[in-house]
């Protein structure tokens, strides 16, 4: 693992895209395909954008897969991560060769998205850290030992009201208790994690998941065991991070 840190979220979006958009053409290079999965939410507003921007990448040869979807919550809802995904990204790229965004019934669902990810290993994933330090919504104390592709998960109260903070909800009472996630172990299995976090917000979550030990309860913090994981921060979500910590 490794970590930068950025003055803006604009600084931080643009070196997260340029660096995972090197890692995409890497792996068309290589394989003639290159198999990403992307991330919804606030913190991925500049990563997304600035990837959109980036020249030179093939995507008629990227698979991309999404983290995480609520349960019951229709596509078309302003919350809705199959809406936010066609709208912010699909919407601006060329036709990808496939894109499996989460739907249908929950176990059903789970079933058709492990049997997929399965035959295409990932080579980039963009993700995040929930102010709860989850990845995806794999909510504390996350299940790190299952390897189940997708779970069904329910969600805690600190998630829930970060989706109500950010906007997404009129109220607590609208934000949906379960999810479907991509597991821990999924995430971990990517080839190259770009993890983009900005916002003071997230301040206490980014300290707790580098420099706690690696802990269930901090779900984020088994990203300290990916050797080709790396943290985009800004000058805000790194404030309480020690000197050591900044020089990783």
């Amino acid at each position: 693992m490794r970590v930068r840190i950025f003055n803006t979220p604009v600084e931080l979006g643009k070196a997260a895209a340029a660096d995972a958009a090197a890692l995409i053409r890497k792996a068309i290079e290589s394989n003639d395909t290159a198999n990403i999965i992307l991330a919804t939410g606030t913190s991925q507003f500049e990563t997304l954008t600035q990837l959109i921007a980036e020249k030179n990448i093939d995507w008629s040869k990227v698979v991309m897969f999404h983290l995480d979807e609520y349960i019951g919550l229709s596509p078309n809802h302003p919350a809705s991560f199959v809406k936010y995904l066609q709208e912010r990204f699909l919407a601006h790229v060329p036709k990808l060769k496939a894109a499996y965004l989460i739907n249908g019934g929950p176990l059903e669902e789970c079933r058709r998205l492990a049997e997929l990810i399965r035959e295409y290993p990932i080579d980039v994933a963009l993700i995040g850290i929930g102010e709860n330090g989850h990845i995806a919504f794999n909510d504390p104390p996350a299940d790190f030992e299952t390897e189940e592709p997708y779970i069904i998960v329910n969600l805690d109260e600190a998630c829930r009201r970060q989706q109500m903070g950010e906007g997404w909800f009129n109220s607590f009472n609208e934000v949906p208790l379960r999810a479907i996630s991509m597991s821990v172990k999924q995430i971990m299995r990517s080839k190259n994690i770009i993890c983009s976090v900005p916002d003071s917000r997230k301040a206490v979550a980014v300290k707790n998941s580098l420099e706690k030990t690696v802990s269930n309860l901090y779900p984020a913090s088994i990203l300290q065991e990916h050797e080709n994981c790396m943290i985009y921060l800004d000058k805000d979500s790194a404030a309480l991070l020690d000197d050591t910590t900044r020089k990783l």
